[in-house]
């Protein structure tokens, strides 16, 4: 690759750390590592990040830094220039290069949920929910015996959330004013005892992700905003592709998930650095 000067955006999370390069206005090689605790996984990341892009530490023009686990780190990374920004400032800013938009809410579906309001130039944080990727799996580990997010999608795959969900139409002969007869009447309020471990996943990731996108929507009342651009690891979930474009036809909003969604924070990082247009 172009040994120009590169700037290292990095998310540190408590046991995952997510890194990426930005040069030239691009983004090269997001980049992901889990390991047992934060300072263990942005030094793995980094180093990894290093050796498969073949980036020498002279070429590293500087390594911008957040995310919760950014707060264990109080040294510069192998004597680089090292400086950390706001995490909603980076989710607003990854969001809003990934996307291409200038006005819509992030939403960073992290461990819980966190809404961004991105304005033109106005990036703040406007508020969050207490339910995302955590509520998943620990509601997993308790009813489906596992916490492993991937072995929860796959059994949503067989699942029929009609078996877990109340809808408009086990409730009313017709449909409510706004409400079509597939809308969700009660999340889980139609679970029974001998509910199958497929229903169950499926009802979780729904109820993960209908609170998600319906507490995003309410975020944007008394406002003009009807772009919502998702981001973090929830986006991956394959059942995102069939909760979110039926809430877009029961709000009449817009829900995008960018091509690099997982590591918009990161991107976010990198470019929370100014200092020139080659970066």
């Amino acid at each position: 690759m172009d040994m120009d000067k590169i700037v290292i955006g990095i998310d540190v999370g408590i046991s995952t750390t997510k890194i990426v390069g930005l040069q030239h206005g691009k983004v090269i090689s997001p980049t992901r590592i889990t390991a047992t605790d934060p300072v263990t996984s942005l030094y793995g990341a980094f180093g990894k990040y290093l050796h498969d892009n073949k980036i020498q530490l002279e070429n590293v023009k500087h390594v911008m830094l957040t995310g919760v686990g950014c707060a264990y780190i109080d040294s510069s990374i192998y004597g680089l220039p090292t400086d950390k920004s706001d995490e909603f400032l980076c989710d607003g800013l990854g969001a809003r290069y990934e996307s291409g938009l200038n006005r819509f809410i992030a939403v960073s579906m992290g461990t819980g949920t966190s809404l961004v309001l991105c304005d033109d130039n106005e990036i703040r944080h406007i508020g969050g929910i207490g339910i995302g990727g955590g509520t998943l799996s620990g509601l997993s580990r308790i009813l489906l015996k596992t916490s492993d997010i991937k072995t929860v999608a796959a059994l949503a795959m067989h699942g029929d959330v009609s078996n877990i969900n109340l809808q408009i139409g086990d409730i009313s002969a017709k449909p409510l004013p706004g409400l079509p007869m597939d809308a969700t009447a009660s999340l889980f309020g139609n679970a029974h005892t001998d509910a199958t471990k497929e229903d169950i996943a499926l009802g979780l990731i729904h109820m993960v992700l209908q609170s998600v996108g319906s507490a995003s929507v309410l975020s944007s009342l008394h406002s003009h905003i009807r772009d919502f651009v998702l981001i973090g690891n929830l986006t991956l979930l394959p059942q995102c592709r069939d909760v979110f474009p039926h809430l877009e036809r029961l709000y009449g909003v817009h829900f995008r998930i960018p091509k690099y969604s997982e590591f918009c924070t990161a991107i976010g990082a990198a470019l929370s650095y100014r200092d020139g247009a080659d970066v």
